[in-house]
């Protein structure tokens, strides 16, 4: 029996975890920053980095959404 899959290369999982892992700690550490930032020059402590977080957080999930789409193949 012979084993059909195509070998991989050595560091494409090395590549692949550090894209997942940039894809989430980047947007959100730039979006608690940037939201501090703002805070800082509106005085509005806490809301700024709360909205940076949850934006952040949620262009994570959509580029990890993507590159794992486009790894995997399943997107068109």
């Amino acid at each position: 029996m012979t084993d059909k899959r195509k070998p991989q290369k050595p560091f494409q999982s090395m590549v692949l975890s550090s894209a997942v892992l940039s894809y989430l700690v980047g947007p959100i550490l730039a979006g608690i920053f940037g939201g501090r930032w703002l805070d800082e020059k509106l005085a509005t402590d806490p809301l700024f980095m709360i909205i940076g977080l949850f934006v952040g957080l949620g262009g994570g999930i959509y580029g990890l959404v993507r590159l794992l789409g486009h790894y995997l193949g399943d997107e068109k």
